[in-house]
């Protein structure tokens, strides 16, 4: 198959990217400007955002292919991976310090 990344809505999309993008979900605005997918800045509008979180997800593949050239699909689900994994980190380590900080916080008494 053809690489026809970058083409925008003329770019097919190859059946072995299809499918959710983690990376694009949980790191969603930053995610978008480095993948060229720029209506992911739509996280920062009120209401919006929470129809975004998942849109990014389920769409993100398909835009990020159409919107950057990629070497191939290979390259491109390699980064996308990458992605994932620094979104998966940054929920992580989120979590443990917002609980670590609920556990520290003063329990008030009356």
């Amino acid at each position: 198959m053809q690489n026809t990344s970058g083409q925008g809505k003329e770019s097919v999309i190859p059946e072995e990217i299809k499918g959710w993008n983690w990376g694009a979900m949980l790191m969603n605005w930053v995610w978008g400007l480095f993948n060229g997918t720029f209506i992911a800045l739509l996280m920062f509008v009120p209401f919006v955002n929470f129809v975004m979180f998942f849109m990014l997800g389920a769409k993100g593949n398909e835009w990020a292919w159409r919107n950057k050239k990629w070497d191939s699909v290979e390259h491109f689900k390699s980064v996308q991976r990458k992605w994932a994994i620094a979104g998966l980190i940054i929920l992580v380590v989120g979590v443990v310090l917002g609980a670590s900080g609920a556990m520290m916080a003063p329990t008030v008494t009356e």
